[in-house]
């Protein structure tokens, strides 16, 4: 069975009271929606920018919702799209989702204990190496070490085993019951590609969030280039239907945006991760193509 601070996913009211992206208030009304909370902990997660994207949303909510590098799915989970094809390609991650599709209960033991983390970490290493990465226990675990594990970091070493260390939180609240996610990715397809072979449809509506243009890239196993940069970039340029992306808004990638034809917000974001300990805001981009 489940121990320590366990509960039942927990549905978040989201009020929309969107910015646009000038940052004056919109026209669009406000509602109220009910929506699971993003259920893991995750580096880089763009919730804080939901007032800035609803408005864009709003004229297209009729669309399928694509992310390409979906991560902790924290910006569909605050549009709520009827039809969504969410990818990423941490193969671990979609593994957790595809389980919560069908209604994921975990029997796991959690508890935020050392031994028990890294024997859990351990146990999870092993089921990877044992061809066993899709099965409902490397789901649990998965979530279970994003929970515990050191400020939600999602890291693997060159071998692709998961080496993030124990995490110092005074108290964790896990949950054990996620099948309220189960009627709100119904109708949400999971992915895990290279983000150019997700199959698009011309009129789908775009959002991308891939990882920062910073040296810290090891979200996954052979982190993420410059090369890569250019390589998503150009191929949203080609998408003839609506397409939103985030990133820093370092010198070069302020550049090669402006030479794709987007245009672009500048915006201040929280930085709740930070390899370095520093927390203060940093500038991303917001870039826009035919809205």
């Amino acid at each position: 069975m489940c121990y320590g601070y366990c509960m039942p996913a927990r549905i978040l009211l989201t009020e929309q009271t969107p910015l646009s992206v000038s940052g004056t208030l919109s026209d669009f009304s406000p509602t109220r929606v009910a929506a699971p909370r993003p259920p893991l902990k995750w580096a880089g997660g763009k919730r804080w920018q939901l007032p800035h994207l609803r408005p864009l949303w709003s004229t297209h909510s009729s669309r399928r919702l694509v992310e390409p590098f979906c991560g902790g799915l924290a910006v569909t989970l605050g549009l709520l799209p009827q039809s969504a094809l969410l990818n990423d390609v941490n193969p671990h991650l979609v593994n957790f989702y595809l389980h919560l599709k069908r209604g994921l209960t975990i029997s796991l033991v959690m508890t935020n204990n050392e031994d028990q983390y890294y024997a859990h970490r351990a146990h999870f290493n092993e089921l990877l190496s044992d061809g066993k990465a899709t099965s409902k226990e490397a789901a649990a675990l998965f979530y279970y070490l994003n929970r515990t594990g050191y400020n939600g970091l999602c890291r693997f070493n060159q071998k692709g085993g998961f080496n993030v260390p124990f995490g110092r939180y005074a108290r964790i609240t896990y949950t054990c019951d996620f099948t309220p996610y189960r009627e709100v990715f119904a109708d949400w397809t999971f992915t895990n590609t290279d983000f150019e072979a997700v199959p698009l449809e011309p009129d789908d509506f775009v959002y991308a969030d891939p990882p920062y243009d910073v040296e810290f890239t090891q979200y996954a196993k052979g982190g993420f280039s410059w090369e890569e940069q250019v390589r998503a970039a150009e191929w949203l340029a080609r998408h003839p239907g609506p397409v939103v992306l985030s990133n820093q808004a370092t010198k070069r990638i302020v550049t090669l945006y402006k030479r794709l034809g987007f245009k672009l917000t500048f915006l201040k974001a929280p930085r709740m991760i930070s390899c370095t300990g520093d927390r203060t805001p940093a500038e991303e981009v917001l870039v826009t193509k035919n809205l």
